[in-house]
């Protein structure tokens, strides 16, 4: 935005004039409730304080128009008030809604600073014309970026790129952008989540409208009191005659507004110094009704755009908006996890967690029957009970909706669920879900056979063992197998019952042992040493399961010693 008001309109005799007229229209319309701060337009010597280095909205243009002297019958601020009364009180649904959500969200965590929503109505209007009168989609993002001209010192602030053009597609300079007219680097700083979409845009009014209204408190403000309030509008934009601007429609707000539906307020229709709302002004006469002698003001002009020749630049057709548009107690805010917690389970077995989202609409609150989709994802075989990988289910009167049980099948690994709703701009929540193999619990003889050698000999029957994870056959479990001594700690035997390596070596401990396809593992043959009596052999899994096999070694009736 221009560094002052006088020096936007101050291009040659004409606007001077303007200029005139318009500071004397801004001092016959009503005046506001509190004193302004004093000084011309410099924010140093009204005392005023910028929360950074610059205003908000490196002092875009702006629209000048003011409200009409016949302010609203209506007293308060109801949104249920019907649409009667003045145009310029009807406020577009969803501008309402952000803005009173703001002054929701600053109450519960800034209640020092006494926000009111009116204050943020006033600048939106002044700044975009309330997003050009409502052109917002159901989520409050406005159908076509609000970009204001490029601020390289040619009649505005000298701003070089901050963002590399990601919010304004301008990798030169900075332009203010979206409803509320943030510069890039400010919107860094102060830029807001108002919707709970996960993202921080300058373009919706819900995140543009709750930065607005932090950067409104910064410090210790309390907008209760006119000199704060002062300081905090012109730390938006250094200027006296923005500060009245503001103040003027903050006063004709607090009256009496009615809501009326996205895209039919009421845009200004003059005085704007530029592309503060995204389009020319337009060149025609302003009505009449501002006060003063009666007499028809004359004509403004439409301001050069930046460098230009002083054309005026074509206004440009937002697309269609949807219709009708959701009221924002039935429209989608955002999708939050209600308490899902770690998703888990064996090959083969049921889930005991289950995916629960909550759905909220754009005032914060649980939003019901809102149509909510999970679906798995991922190189597993689980689904969800009934054989499903894809579900749709309504919230709840909470806002929660819970998916079905998840089974897990034989396959291993980690998938996905996703949860989405909303269709024009959807909330995605995803899950990361693991199936794990399963682990033996049991290992134990196929057989029971006793096992008996005579000394020097082989074992004639072979050790055979099963291992089962709640009854069903364990593949590829790793199994360790070890000749042990008795008493509370055992440890390997050095006499007795042995395995045999490649070499005809005596071995009596084997590892990298696993069962079969059909949990079964075969052990090696045993031998026996010249060492009678009863000896043991231990066999663990991996996963813990034991299992002593008894094995004696005692020669035969017929090689006995005699008596």
């Amino acid at each position: 935005m221009a560094a002052q008001f006088g020096r936007r309109l101050r291009r040659g005799a004409t606007t001077t004039a303007v200029a005139a007229a318009a500071v004397a229209a801004l001092s016959a319309s009503q005046a506001p409730g509190a004193p302004l701060a004093d000084g011309g337009g410099d924010p140093a010597a009204s005392g005023s304080a910028s929360p950074g280095d610059s205003a908000a909205t490196g002092n875009s243009p702006y629209y000048t128009d003011l409200p009409p002297l016949n302010t609203p019958n209506k007293p308060g601020s109801s949104v249920n008030l019907p649409v009667t009364g003045s145009a310029e009180a009807g406020i577009p649904a969803s501008i309402l809604a952000a803005y009173k959500k703001a002054e929701q969200d600053l109450a519960g965590t800034d209640a020092a600073c006494r926000l009111p929503w009116q204050l943020l109505a006033a600048i939106g209007k002044v700044e975009s014309g309330q997003a050009r009168g409502g052109k917002v989609d159901a989520n409050g993002t406005t159908f076509s970026p609000i970009l204001g001209p490029a601020l390289n010192g040619q009649g505005f602030a000298l701003i070089k790129d901050t963002d590399g053009g990601a919010y304004d597609g301008d990798s030169t300079h900075d332009r203010a952008v979206g409803p509320m007219q943030f510069i890039p680097q400010t919107w860094a700083t102060w830029g807001q989540d108002g919707n709970g979409d996960g993202r921080k845009d300058p373009n919706n009014i819900y995140d543009a409208a709750l930065a607005a209204g932090r950067y409104l408190c910064a410090g210790t403000r309390n907008l209760a009191v006119a000199a704060d309030l002062d300081r905090a509008v012109l730390s938006y934009n250094h200027s006296q005659e923005y500060l009245r601007t503001v103040r003027s429609w903050f006063e004709f707000y607090k009256r009496g507004t009615h809501e009326v539906p996205d895209g039919t307020g009421v845009l200004p229709s003059g005085n704007t110094s530029g592309s503060g709302a995204g389009s020319s002004p337009d060149p025609s006469p302003s009505p009449s009704g501002t006060g003063g002698s009666g007499a028809t003001p004359s004509p403004s002009p439409t301001p050069p755009k930046p460098g230009g020749s002083g054309s005026p630049s074509p206004t440009p057709t937002p697309p269609p908006e949807p219709s009708p548009t959701p009221t924002p107690s039935r429209t989608l805010g955002s999708l939050e996890n209600a308490g899902t917690g770690p998703l888990a389970a064996t090959a083969g077995e049921a889930f005991a967690e289950r995916v629960k989202v909550r759905a909220r609409n754009t005032l914060g609150s649980p939003l019901a029957k809102a149509s909510v989709t999970f679906t798995i994802t991922g190189d597993t075989d689980t689904r969800f009970s009934g054989g499903r990988s894809t579900v749709t289910l309504p919230t709840a009167a909470d806002g929660i909706a819970t998916a079905p049980v998840l089974n897990a099948g034989e396959k291993t690994g980690e998938f996905k669920v996703t949860a989405v709703a909303g269709t024009n701009k959807p909330r995605v929540l995803t899950y990361t879900a693991a199936v794990a193999a399963r682990q033996a619990d049991t290992i134990a003889r196929t057989d029971e056979k006793a096992l008996t050698a005579a000394p020097g000999t082989e074992f004639a029957d072979t050790v055979e063992v099963k291992a089962t994870y709640k009854g069903i056959a364990v593949a590829g479990t790793a199994v360790t197998a070890t000749m042990i001594t008795g008493g509370e700690t055992p440890a390997e035997n050095d006499k007795g019952p042995h395995f045999k390596d490649a070499d005809g070596n005596a071995v009596r401990t084997l590892t990298d042992l696993k069962t079969g396809a059909d949990g079964v593992l075969k052990l090696p043959k045993i031998y026996a040493d010249d060492t009678a009596g009863t000896f043991l052999l231990r066999l663990t899994t991996a996963s813990g399961a034991t299992l002593v096999v008894e094995l004696k070694v005692e020669a035969s009736a017929a090689e006995a010693p005699a008596a």
